[in-house]
């Protein structure tokens, strides 16, 4: 089991941090973000925002589904971003794709892109887009065995859950039983319904992780219309629900009720995991305490709100090296669906809501990221709204002082050939005294029914140096990664690459 290293030195730091962050929790004002491109991202019906370098130029592009089956890729061009979908091949109407998932599937280089369609009354399929080289994108999901016919499409993983070093899929469905899908040089086979976790509940969110610490990614899933939650344990062999042994459950649902998203994100600094689920009641915040286990405490942090929760996102939005979290939801009144977000202010000893209602951040129901959209060292904002009377795919840039943006690093973890498989990978930054700052995740999904293939982002309170840990799953743990001396000024606008098994690191420029 892992164990952050100088426990007690590292005890005595978040205790001095928590002090000190208290202490400056009052009074605590709006953040300040500005919408960028309005008039461009100003479409209704928009549903699942997923991020990634699909054209390996070193900054962000992003995906939207739209309600008529559109497919929009906005392409970054030096912070400024053009709609290059339709160019390359992405539909503009068929099935609604009701969720995008970013992952090099076929270990070119260049990351592919899977939509889940969402056709009433009668189910539809999964479409795979694969990239060819940033070019166009061709459409090969029955090719490769991966249409999924009847599947009401929710979230879809991109992950090695059997650790042999390309991206399975894992699809969940809404009415249905979930599949997971074997990559075998390129093409997909289920796995047997007795080993797979194909859990035959009402899932929407799927969040992998390693929860248990012995080097291979688990499944938490979130399960709608009264059905109760899921924690397969991976044993590689087969899974194994050790949700009702956790008390990760939830039974007794009415059907009005049930699990939305989830969200993984180290937000106490202790080195583990921790997870939110967004409900359609009481949301849930499910501490790890370590040893495999977690104790449920919303309530207690302050993130419990009631009301329809979709989609969450954890992102350190103010550089100040504590996690915060977005949650996108809505309420219905007699105009219709109403967005109804939050962003949870982490101040160490809780969670306290920056948002007014109605405030500029206030603005979707569905999708949720937080990316570095312009490499200047903060954590920019971008969600969807689907249902409500303004619609669109907004996207926020924020407006940290220079000063509190040289406080970022961003690590991007690539497998031994660059390429991005490496999803549920952890990193963990250490301090000068080897004592632990953070911990992060690159993402196995998220937000609403996405997966994004960004880096991860990190804030140094004292600007380094720093020392960078990458944890990679395999047999027996898995193995680490070690970088001592990492000095933040040398990445300021790039990203720290680290590759699988590498003795070098480069910077993707």
């Amino acid at each position: 089991m892992y164990k952050p290293q100088n426990p007690v030195k590292q005890a005595t730091f978040w205790a001095i941090l928590a002090m000190t962050l208290s202490a400056q929790a009052a009074p605590v004002s709006e953040p300040n973000f500005t919408a960028v491109q309005a008039e461009k991202f100003g479409v209704a019906g928009s549903l699942s925002n997923a991020w990634a370098d699909f054209d390996n130029d070193g900054d962000m592009d992003f995906a939207v589904s739209i309600k008529g089956g559109e497919v929009r890729l906005y392409r970054n061009d030096a912070g400024k971003f053009v709609s290059v979908g339709q160019a390359m091949g992405l539909p503009v109407q068929g099935d609604e794709i009701r969720g995008l998932s970013w992952g090099d599937y076929d270990g070119d280089g260049y990351v592919d892109l899977l939509g889940g369609s969402n056709v009433s009354p009668i189910p539809s399929r999964s479409y795979v887009y694969r990239n060819v080289e940033a070019k166009m994108f061709v459409e090969v999901a029955a090719d490769i065995g991966l249409s999924t016919a009847g599947r009401w499409a929710r979230q879809s993983n991109w992950v090695d859950f059997d650790n042999d070093g390309d991206l399975d899929l894992y699809a969940a469905n809404r009415t249905g039983a979930n599949r997971l899908y074997v990559n075998s040089n390129g093409a997909f086979k289920a796995m047997a319904y007795q080993l797979g976790a194909s859990d035959p509940r009402r899932t929407v969110g799927a969040c992998w992780f390693d929860m248990d610490n012995d080097g291979d990614l688990d499944i938490f899933l979130t399960n709608q219309s009264g059905d109760s939650d899921a924690m397969w344990r991976n044993d590689i062999t087969g899974f194994v629900d050790v949700a009702p042994e956790l008390g990760m459950d939830e039974t007794l649902r009415d059907l009005a009720s049930g699990g939305v998203g989830c969200a993984v994100g180290d937000y106490d600094n202790d080195g583990d995991f921790d997870l939110y689920v967004g409900t359609y009641a009481h949301n849930l915040l499910y501490r790890n305490d370590g040893d495999g286990r977690f104790t449920e405490v919303a309530e207690k942090m302050g993130v419990i709100d009631p009301d329809h929760t979709v989609g969450a996102a954890w992102g350190d939005y103010n550089n100040d090296g504590l996690l915060d979290l977005m949650v996108i939801g809505y309420y219905r009144n007699a105009e219709g669906q109403q967005p109804s977000d939050r962003l949870y202010l982490n101040t160490g000893d809780g969670f306290k809501n920056v948002l007014e209602a109605g405030s500029l951040l206030d603005a979707g129901d569905h999708g949720v990221t937080w990316v570095d959209y312009d490499n200047d060292g903060d954590l920019d904002l971008s969600i969807t709204d689907g249902y409500g009377p303004v619609g669109g795919h907004p996207l926020f840039r924020n407006e940290l002082s220079s000063k509190l943006r040289h406080r970022q690093l961003q690590v991007l973890v690539l497998d031994s050939k660059g390429h991005f498989t490496q999803a549920g990978a952890e990193v963990r930054l250490y301090n000068q005294q080897g004592e632990l700052v953070a911990s992060r995740i690159v993402s196995t999904g998220g937000g609403y029914n996405s997966q994004d293939a960004i880096p991860v982002y990190f804030a140094v309170q004292d600007g380094g140096p720093v020392s960078v840990e990458v944890r990679f799953m395999g047999p027996n743990g898995g193995t680490r990664q070690r970088i001592d001396g990492v000095r933040l000024k040398d990445y300021r606008g790039k990203a720290l690459t680290i590759l699988k098994d590498a003795n070098t690191l480069t910077t993707a420029e």
